[in-house]
């Protein structure tokens, strides 16, 4: 029987297509989880952060005095490589379905293209939140051999609650990565604005801030990644969560929506 003796039959036992159940979310977020690791570029970008990572110890242990060998040392160098790659993987991973042409193939077992946006979105959120304990690890080791190598006892100076608020920093660069991979839906366009953002904001802001008055009491109510310095630092004040929220309502929830907008309207090729 052909297809179309098929379509003609009718539906099969299995009722209409629109009285079937939908996929549920939890196999098309392990699903983009796969699909993460399954390209070259996802794999090595993933495997570059525990590379970078073990470089990133092997630097601080090496390089560091005494005195500076410390575990926040290991972590803030350790750290790095996360806020670069991490946000890079979730471009790919969202915009592949436009890059990769793989996007007909996406929306057509799952129509709904917002529950696609949501599985990408845990998936990143989850791959970031599982990097971190890796890359804390990594620190960890290095800083104990980089003070057994100095003959001097490793100093812990690393809270449970900074462990808790550099998770959250790398979730908030993941975002950002990811709202930039909605907005563009271009692989090349995304990366090259967040390396934009990651990069050079930051020293247009340092310029304009210790020029301009106006933008010194304004920086911290619109500028994410001054605000998410402070996650790192350590415990955030009342009024920095604030200027947390503020920033990212900037950065992250208005981009998105728009990106959503055109995400659900644009044609797949």
């Amino acid at each position: 029987m052909t297809t179309l003796d098929t379509l003609a039959a009718g539906p099969g036992p299995g009722g209409p297509p629109s009285a079937r159940p939908s996929i549920p979310l939890r196999r098309i977020v392990t699903t983009e989880v796969r699909k993460l690791f399954d390209t070259r570029s996802g794999f090595w970008l993933v495997a570059g952060v525990g590379l970078l990572a073990l470089l990133a110890s092997a630097a601080v242990a090496a390089l560091a005095s005494d005195a500076g060998m410390t575990y926040r040392a290991f972590t803030t160098a350790v750290d790095y490589p996360l806020t670069l790659v991490l946000p890079v993987v979730a471009i790919l991973s969202v915009t592949s379905e436009w890059s990769q042409r793989s996007g007909l193939t996406t929306f057509t077992l799952v129509p709904r293209r917002g529950r696609v946006v949501a599985a990408k979105a845990v998936a990143c959120v989850g791959v970031a939140v599982a990097a971190v304990p890796l890359a804390l690890g990594a620190a960890a080791l290095g800083n104990l051999a980089g003070s057994s190598l100095a003959g001097i006892a490793p100093v812990w100076d690393v809270t449970a609650t900074s462990m808790l608020t550099i998770v959250g920093s790398n979730v908030l660069g993941v975002l950002v990565g990811f709202v930039l991979g909605v907005l563009l839906r271009s692989s090349v366009g995304a990366v090259v604005a967040y390396f934009g953002y990651a990069l050079v904001l930051p020293a247009l802001a340092v310029v304009l801030a210790g020029s301009q008055a106006w933008f010194r009491t304004v920086q911290p109510w619109v500028d994410l990644r001054y605000a998410q310095g402070t996650l790192v630092d350590g415990t955030l004040t009342a009024a920095q969560w604030e200027h947390l929220a503020a920033s990212a309502a900037v950065w992250l929830l208005a981009p998105l929506v728009v990106g959503l907008f055109a995400v659900v309207r644009a044609e797949v090729k």
